[in-house]
């Protein structure tokens, strides 16, 4: 690199769907929807009102079948990105439907594979208030 060369830029954050008015993921390269595919500790009572950053929270997304896949591909998918002639920036999104849970969990364990690269970890709705459920 040559001193007017910037170093690679990782920005990791997590969010909810229902805080961005439903659809609308933050600006990312990359963005992991976990809303469908992943069962939400927020259906268990018990947790309902804890975060991704209590451990039983955090033991029960990554027990989740499929979850520690997707973490490994995407911190592969980073690498690759940040690795290219062109390196620059990059931003991953986790996003469920409250930001409190599973994005939480799945961006912390992200950033922390990545940690060699100085990333920067946002929760985006973490303290926000709990989501009812939806009905219909």
């Amino acid at each position: 690199m040559t001193s007017t060369d910037q170093t690679p830029v990782l920005t990791v954050v997590s969010f909810g769907y229902d805080h961005q008015n439903g659809e609308h993921a933050p600006p990312a390269h990359l963005t992991l929807d976990l809303r469908q595919h992943f069962r939400d500790p927020h259906v268990q009572p018990a947790m309902r009102e804890m975060t991704g950053r209590d451990p039983e929270v955090i033991d029960t997304v990554l027990s989740t079948p499929g979850i520690p896949a997707l973490i490994a591909a995407t911190v592969q998918a980073a690498r690759a990105f940040l690795s290219g002639p062109s390196a620059g920036s990059l931003r991953i999104a986790a996003g469920c439907v409250g930001g409190r849970h599973r994005s939480v969990v799945v961006a912390a364990t992200i950033a922390a594979a990545l940690a060699d690269l100085d990333p920067t970890l946002t929760h985006l709705h973490i303290d926000l208030p709990v989501l009812a459920r939806r009905t219909s």
